[in-house]
C-alpha cells in the first residue's frame, strides 16, 4: 500500500517456508526502503540445503528445520 507510512518502524516477517530466500529478501529489501526496519523474520520450515538464510539481513527463527528430506527442531528453541 503506498499510502502506508511506515517511517521508524521495527518489523518482523514471518513466512511458512524458507527455501532459497528470494521472496523473503525481495519483501525486506522493500520494508527497508521504505523506511522501516526489518528486525526478525520468522519461518515454520527451512530448508537448510537451500542456503535461504544467506540472502537475508535481519535475524532468522525457524521452528523447524529440514535436512534430507526430514524435518527436525533446530537447537535452541
Amino acid at each position: 500500500q503506498k499510502d502506508r507510512d511506515l517511517k521508524g518502524k521495527r518489523v518482523v516477517l514471518i513466512d511458512d517456508l524458507l527455501a532459497t530466500g528470494g521472496t523473503l529478501a525481495a519483501t525486506e529489501s522493500l520494508i527497508n526502503d521504505s523506511g522501516a526496519q526489518v528486525v526478525g523474520t520468522v519461518v515454520l520450515i527451512e530448508l537448510l540445503l537451500l542456503k535461504g538464510r544467506s540472502h537475508l539481513q535481519a535475524p532468522v527463527k525457524s521452528l523447524q528445520v529440514s535436512m534430507n528430506n526430514s524435518l527436525i527442531q533446530p537447537e535452541n528453541t
